[in-house]
């Protein structure tokens, strides 16, 4: 199994994130090929004149994923802007992409469909996500369910492109990755950035981990009486981070009576801090050692340019240009 994924570096990862997606992106590393690149191409689309501010958030990506278990000795973890053979396979595909594919688009038409101005980066975005991937010939792609789409047009435009130029490009399928749990934000809604309800993996202290958990809504039902956990916010964030007799024993409490929401929360801190701590302790090792961050990024860009070079040059011999005379 062929495994690639990219994460934008839009901001800083939240228990959504991780759970929904990054804990089984880890998972996976330990295919015969790993690829998980950081996407800040295509953070272009939202980031805009703000060097320090793309930069900073790709370091801390790359930070992140690091510090949660993405092992260097096991996956090729790299910049996608450090990979110019994407460009190229981009405008390769670009040449036959049917423009009907694109109006299919789900970012593209949800900003359309909302009257908000959609550039030429946003429409034609699915072709560099179809690079991404075909450039290294990965045959598996985790998304979400939600995501499925982007790996169906990857697929259409790798076969049209080898019924016009023969067999050049892998045919990738998609690996639906399903949550560990579901993730509710501190108002009960789905964690998202959007709705402004989400709780950092990396919260930049204890104490406001702890404020974001104890600010998570709940309902009034007095100290004294039962609570029915199954619904509860806290206790289906809890579940995320325990095994079953956990559950069980918290559930019990909740039932009992006699136990608040502030006790609940408070036990929802605790086994985040349990769960998430020896990442946090990886990640100030790494924030005092960026050296070795981008040694690591640096190293995985020429693995990866180097996988991309052999794709390449099948693409350039099939469209009837010269190869490349060696791989970088």
């Amino acid at each position: 199994m062929k495994v690639l994924s990219g994460i934008q570096p839009t901001g800083r990862f939240h228990w959504g994130n991780y759970f929904g997606a990054i804990k089984q992106y880890i998972e996976l590393q330990t295919a015969e090929q790993a690829f998980y690149f950081i996407a800040d191409l295509h953070a272009m689309t939202t980031i805009r004149g703000e060097p320090e501010t793309l930069a900073g958030f790709s370091r801390d990506a790359a930070i992140d994923l690091l510090s949660l278990g993405l092992d260097p000795n096991q996956a090729v973890l790299f910049r996608q802007s450090d990979v110019p053979e994407i460009t190229e396979l981009y405008w390769a595909l670009l040449t036959i992409t049917q423009m009907h594919l694109l109006d299919k688009g789900h970012s593209f038409k949800e900003k359309k469909d909302r009257g908000l101005p959609a550039d030429a980066g946003l429409y034609t975005y699915p072709i560099l996500q179809a690079a991404d991937i075909l450039l290294y010939d990965s045959d598996t792609v985790p998304v979400g369910a939600d995501q499925v789409q982007h790996i169906e047009i990857t697929r259409d435009l790798a076969a049209r492109f080898n019924h016009i130029y023969g067999e050049t490009l892998v045919l990738p399928k998609a690996h639906v990755v399903e949550a560990t749990g579901k993730v509710v934000g501190t108002d009960g809604e789905k964690m998202s950035k959007s709705y402004g309800n989400t709780i950092d993996i990396f919260e930049p202290t204890p104490k406001k981990l702890r404020k974001k958990i104890m600010a998570i809504k709940t309902d009034s039902t007095p100290v004294e009486d039962p609570k029915e956990p199954e619904g509860d916010s806290v206790f289906t964030l809890y579940k995320l981070f325990a095994d079953d007799q956990q559950q069980a024993a918290l559930a019990e409490r909740y039932r009992a009576g006699g136990m608040g929401y502030g006790d609940a929360k408070q036990t929802l801190y605790e086994a985040a801090m349990d769960y998430f701590g020896p990442a946090f302790e990886k990640r100030q090792e790494l924030e005092e050692d960026l050296d070795t961050v981008e040694d690591v990024l640096r190293a995985g860009a020429e693995k990866a340019r180097a996988k991309g070079a052999e794709v390449l040059d099948r693409v350039r011999s099939a469209v009837g240009f010269k190869k490349r005379s060696s791989a970088p």
